[in-house]
C-alpha cells in the first residue's frame, strides 16, 4: 500500500481542524512521525519552532517530568547533524536536526553530504528569512536550496503554508524509502508564524518517485534469473559474498546471514558493511579493501564467483576495477539502486530490489528445489588463509601499540558495544580489531571520511540507546574537529566512553607521507601543539579523565575506564610511528598488498618508494 493510500484510509487525526501556527504544525508532524529526540541549535529564524517545541514538551511531560521530544543542544550545528546521523545509524530510525538560517544551515552541509554518501536517513529542518526578503541578502540568509541540492537526497523550500505539514511528512517518506538519505526542509520564519487549520493527513504529489519505489517493492526475482543465479553457484567452487552498507541500511543483515549459512558462502564486508555478518562467525572474513584483512583480500583474489550485496565497488575496495576479483568467472550484484549496477565493475547477473526479501526468496526457492552446495574445500583454504595471514603488530615493543589497546577493549565488549570512530588510522585499527556480533554497532564516516564524526555520532547513538555501552574511538587530530561536544556529553550526563589514541599528528596522512613522500611531514606533525586533552575533558565536566602512557597499565586502566558508571575520557599515548597494515597502496592490486613487518605476505613485498600518480585516491 502506498503512503498516500495509507493516509486516505487512516482514521481522522484527533487534532484535525485545530488552528495552529506553522511552528506548532512542524512539531505535531514530528511527533506523529515518531520523533523522540531533536538535535539542534537555536537562532532567530527558527525561534518560533524552538518555542513550539518548548511549549509542547511542557504540556506533555510524563509523571516523571520527562519531555516527550527532548532537545539535545550541541556546541555547533555540525555536531547536531552528526548526532542525528549517529542516532539514525544506531537505531535505524530517522534522525532529526533543527537549526537556524544562514550559518546554522551551512554548518550542516558536511553532515548532510556525509549522510548522503553513506545512505543515512536524517531530516534537517532549517529556519529561513521571511519569504518576502529571500534573495535580498537579509541578515543570516543563505541560499539553502542551492547549497544543499547537490549534497542531499532532496531539498524543500516551503513558501506555501498550506503545504507545510504535507512537506514534512513527504520528507520522512523520501528519507527512508528506496536508498535512504538526508532530506533538508528550509522553512521561512513567516511560514512558521502563519496560523491555519491542522489537517492531520496529506502528502505531496511526488508520483514519479513513488512509482519507482513501488516498482522496487513489487519486484521479485524472475524464475529464469533465479535459475541463472543457481547455475552460477553450482558451477562455482570458491564463491564469496562481498557485502556493503546497503545490507544494514535495508535491515537485511539477518537475511544475509541466513543466505550465507544456507549455501555455505563466506562473507567479507566493506567498511560500511561491518556488522552485517557476525565477525566471530566461521564464515566471516571481516573487512576487505585498502586496509582489509589479508584473508579477505586474498579471498577476493582467489574467488571464482563474487556476489556483491548492497555494495558499490568503491575506490577503497576496487581501486583498480580491472584487477579486482581477477579470477572471478562470474560476478552477481544485488542492490536497491539501479545506478550502482555496472557503474564501476561490469557484472554477469544483477537484481535491483529489496535486499531482505530477495535474499530470503532465493533461500526459500533453494529449499523447495532441494539445492545443495558443498564448499568445504574452499572453507579449509580460507581457514588456512586466516591462520597464516592473521592480523598482527609489534607485540614486543615497549611503546603502547594501538592494536593492543583495541584488542583489550574488545576483550571486554565481546562484539556487543556500539563503536563510533573519527577518521584516520584509529578508524582502521578499530575496523580491523573490534568484533561486531550485530548490525548498527559500528558507526563511522565511510565515503566522506569526515574527521570529527566520532564524538557527536557517539552522542546520537547513546541517546538512541541509553542503556548500551557506547565508545568513541578517536584520534588526537580527528577529535579536535568537534571537541566542543565533550561538554554536550557531560551536560546531558550521557555515559559515553571516549578514547583518544594520541600519536601527536595526522596519523594516516603521516603514514602516506612516510611511504610515498620520503617522510616529509608537511603540516601533519603536531608534536609541538600544546593541547592537554585531560585538562580539556576535565574542564568540560568529565569526572573520569585519565592519560595512559605505560604499556603495563593498559589492562588495568581499560577495565577501570569501561567500568566507570558515567562519561569517561581516556587518552592513550601510542607509538607515533605505528602504521595501519595491511595496506593496498595507490595503483596496487590486492596481490601487491603491503603487510608490514609483522604480517606474512604470499607475494614478493613491493617497495612503496614511488610517489602516487596523479589519479591515485588518498
Amino acid at each position: 500500500m502506498t503512503p498516500r493510500a495509507q493516509a486516505v484510509q487512516s482514521p481522522p487525526h484527533p487534532l484535525a481542524g485545530k488552528r495552529m501556527t506553522g511552528a506548532e504544525i512542524i512539531v505535531q508532524v514530528l511527533v506523529d512521525q515518531g520523533v523522540r529526540t531533536i538535535f539542534g541549535y537555536s537562532g532567530g529564524a527558527i525561534l518560533p519552532t524552538y518555542d513550539a517545541v518548548f511549549r509542547y514538551n511542557n504540556e506533555h511531560r510524563n509523571e516523571a517530568g520527562d519531555a516527550p521530544i527532548p532537545l539535545i543542544v550541541p556546541a555547533n550545528e555540525q555536531g547536531a547533524g552528526f548526532m542525528a546521523a549517529g542516532y539514525a545509524r544506531a537505531s535505524g530510525n530517522v534522525g532529526v536536526c533543527l537549526v537556524t538560517s544562514g550559518p546554522g544551515a551551512t554548518n550542516t552541509v558536511t553532515p548532510v553530504r556525509d549522510s548522503m554518501a553513506d545512505s543515512v536517513p536524517i531530516i534537517v529542518i532549517c529556519g529561513q528569512v521571511p519569504t518576502g526578503v529571500i534573495g535580498t541578502d537579509a541578515f543570516q540568509e543563505a541560499p539553502v536550496s542551492a547549497i544543499m541540492s547537490s549534497v542531499a537526497k532532496h531539498v524543500f523550500l516551503v513558501t506555501d503554508p498550506q503545504r507545510l505539514e504535507a512537506t514534512i511528512r513527504t520528507a520522512f517518506e523520501i528519507a527512508v524509502t528506496g536508498r535512504p538519505g538526508p532530506v533538508v526542509i528550509d522553512i521561512p520564519k513567516d511560514i512558521q508564524n502563519w496560523i491555519g487549520e491542522f489537517q492531520g493527513t496529506g502528502l505531496l504529489p511526488i508520483d514519479a518517485y513513488r512509482q519507482r519505489v513501488a516498482a522496487l517493492v513489487a519486484s521479485e526475482i524472475p524464475a529464469s534469473a533465479a535459475r541463472d543465479f543457481f547455475d552460477m553457484l553450482r558451477e562455482s567452487s570458491r564463491p564469496l559474498i562481498y557485502a556493503g552498507g546497503g545490507v544494514i541500511g535495508a535491515n537485511a543483515s539477518e537475511a544475509l546471514r541466513q543466505f550465507s549459512h544456507r549455501f555455505g558462502i563466506p562473507v567479507t564486508t566493506t567498511l560500511m558493511g561491518i556488522g552485517a555478518c557476525d565477525t566471530t562467525d566461521e564464515l566471516s572474513l571481516k573487512m576487505l579493501g585498502m586496509h582489509g584483512t589479508p584473508a579477505a583480500n586474498y579471498a577476493v583474489e582467489d574467488c571464482d564467483f563474487l556476489i556483491a550485496i548492497g555494495a558499490r565497488f568503491d575506490d577503497r575496495v576496487a581501486a583498480i576495477p580491472d584487477k579486482f576479483a581477477p579470477r572471478a568467472k562470474k560476478i552477481a550484484h544485488f542492490d536497491v539502486d539501479p545506478c550502482e549496477v555496472g557503474k564501476v565493475k561490469s557484472v554477469h547477473w544483477h537484481n535491483v530490489g529489496m535486499l531482505e526479501r530477495d535474499l530470503r526468496q532465493l533461500v526459500a526457492l533453494a529449499d523447495r528445489q532441494r539445492i545443495h552446495t558443498d564448499f568445504s574445500a574452499w572453507h579449509q583454504e580460507l581457514a588456512e588463509l586466516k591462520r597464516v595471514y592473521a592480523l598482527n603488530y609489534d607485540r614486543e615493543s615497549g611503546l603502547i601499540q594501538p592494536n593492543f589497546v583495541i584488542e583489550e577493549i574488545n576483550r571486554h565488549t565481546r562484539g556487543e558495544a556500539i563503536i563510533s570512530t573519527g577518521v584516520g588510522q584509529h578508524q582502521m585499527w578499530a575496523a580491523q580489531y573490534f568484533d561486531f556480533t550485530k548490525p548498527r554497532l559500528w558507526l563511522t564516516s565511510g565515503s566522506m571520511g569526515t574527521m570529527g564524526f566520532g564524538l557527536p555520532a557517539a552522542i546520537g547513538a547513546q541517546v538512541a540507546h541509553p542503556d548500551r555501552l557506547v565508545i568513541d574511538i578517536d584520534g588526537d587530530a580527528s577529535i579536535r574537529m568537534n571537541i566542543g561536544e565533550l561538554e554536550t556529553v557531560t551536560t546531558y550526563q550521557l555515559p559515553v566512553k571516549v578514547v583518544v589514541l594520541n600519536n601527536r599528528g595526522d596519523g594516516m596522512v603521516k603514514q602516506w607521507q612516510k611511504l610515498f613522500y620520503q617522510g616529509r611531514l608537511s603540516a601533519t606533525d603536531k608534536t609541538l601543539y600544546r593541547k592537554d586533552f585531560i585538562k580539556a575533558a576535565r574542564a568540560d565536566g568529565f569526572e573520569y579523565a585519565v592519560r595512559l602512557d605505560r604499556k603495563s597499565d593498559v589492562p588495568t586502566v581499560i577495565k577501570e575506564f569501561l567500568d566507570f558508571p558515567g562519561p569517561a575520557f581516556l587518552e592513550v599515548i601510542i607509538d607515533p610511528d605505528a602504521c595501519v597494515y595491511p595496506m593496498v597502496g595507490p595503483g596496487m592490486a590486492y596481490d601487491q598488498m603491503l603487510t608490514g613487518d609483522f604480517i606474512p605476505s604470499r607475494s614478493p613485498r613491493p617497495q612503496p618508494d614511488e610517489k602516487p600518480d596523479a589519479n591515485s585516491m588518498f
